[in-house]
C-alpha cells in the first residue's frame, strides 16, 4: 500500500513539475488546476515531513 502511494505521489509530482517548467519556458500562465495541485502537493509534503519528524523525535526521546 505504501509503495502504491509513493509511486502515485512521485508520478503526480513529476507531471506537475514538468508542466510548470514547460509553461515557464513558453511564458504561458499556469492553469488554475495546475496551481491548485501544486499547492496540494506542497502542503502534503510539508505535512508528511512534520509527521515523520514527530515520529523520529518521539523515538529518540523514548516517549
Amino acid at each position: 500500500m505504501v509503495e502504491f502511494a509513493a509511486l502515485t505521489y512521485g508520478l503526480l509530482a513529476s507531471v506537475i513539475l514538468s508542466a510548470a517548467q514547460r509553461n515557464r519556458r513558453l511564458a504561458l500562465p499556469h492553469p488554475p488546476m495546475l496551481l491548485c495541485t501544486g499547492y496540494l502537493l506542497c502542503g502534503l509534503s510539508a505535512g508528511i515531513a512534520v509527521i515523520l519528524a514527530y515520529i523520529a523525535l518521539s523515538q529518540f526521546v523514548g516517549g
